[in-house]
């Protein structure tokens, strides 16, 4: 018990800091979107029941409508085909101790600013292994872009040919897995480049993660407010049963207070 109570008292006394990595639920806030001849993500919407008035004098309730995979969410194995078979990859069957674990954080900010397509190589990831050592196994890894602070159709950045936003490719994908990391996790609307589709395979952080039963995070907020290593991850996604994924509420502890 000393372990949590020390930790208790860290936190009492600011020793380590909370941060708040989740973006607000609210209409406004975009979803990924699809070709049209495919279905579409719904937006979230909250639908008041009542507010302490003849449909309910003493309470307030909402009514909510969201797709799992809407704002800050979550991403079980389930949610690709190359997953699809994998035993217990479905939110509600994820091992609990699963969604609590070590962060890695990729600093990508800089390139991110300079091109919109920038690319997670495994360069990159030598690069940051070189100064702070090897990524370890059950490690969450995650690409700081600084994306978030994008609002409206600037975070989703469509043009033409599609959406563009940064993303990792295959050959960064394959590394981390040969890392046992637990999974990945961006500030974008999805885990995958914008451009995600043009890789082999395409979207290789949902087909090659989620094929090696491994989680996805994003939409995440506030990853310039992380060290490269040192924090934990709390992301506990809703316990919905069969479910692909789910918002959820990702929370980093962080040794010596917050930036």
């Amino acid at each position: 018990m000393s372990i949590l109570t020390d930790l208790s008292t860290a936190l009492a006394g600011g020793e380590v800091s909370v941060v708040d990595l989740t973006h607000a639920l609210d209409p406004d806030f975009p979803v990924i979107i699809l070709p049209p001849e495919f279905g579409q993500c719904a937006r979230f919407r909250m639908e008041e029941v009542s507010a302490y008035d003849h449909r309910g004098p003493a309470w307030r309730w909402h009514n909510l409508t969201l797709n799992e995979h809407t704002g800050t969410h979550f991403d079980a194995p389930i949610h690709w085909v190359s997953g699809r078979d994998w035993p217990n990859g479905a939110v509600d069957e994820i091992p609990a101790e699963h969604l609590i674990g070590p962060v890695c954080v990729i600093d990508c900010s800089d390139g991110a600013a300079r091109d919109d397509d920038f690319e997670l190589t495994p360069g990159i990831i030598a690069a940051w292994e070189a100064e702070h050592g090897r990524i370890p196994a059950g490690s969450w890894v995650l690409m700081r872009t600084d994306w978030s602070y994008r609002r409206g159709a600037e975070y989703l950045n469509m043009a033409e040919d599609g959406p563009h936003s940064p993303g990792p490719t295959p050959d960064a994908i394959r590394l981390l897995l040969e890392r046992d990391i637990r999974g990945f996790g961006t500030e974008c609307v999805g885990t995958d480049a914008g451009q995600g589709s043009h890789y082999d395979p395409p979207y290789p952080a949902h087909y090659l993660l989620h094929g090696a039963g491994k989680y996805g995070l994003q939409c995440l907020n506030n990853l310039d407010r992380l060290p490269a290593t040192g924090a934990v991850l709390i992301a506990p996604p809703l316990k919905i049963k069969g479910g692909t994924g789910s918002p959820l509420r990702v929370l980093a502890l962080v040794p010596g207070g917050t930036k």
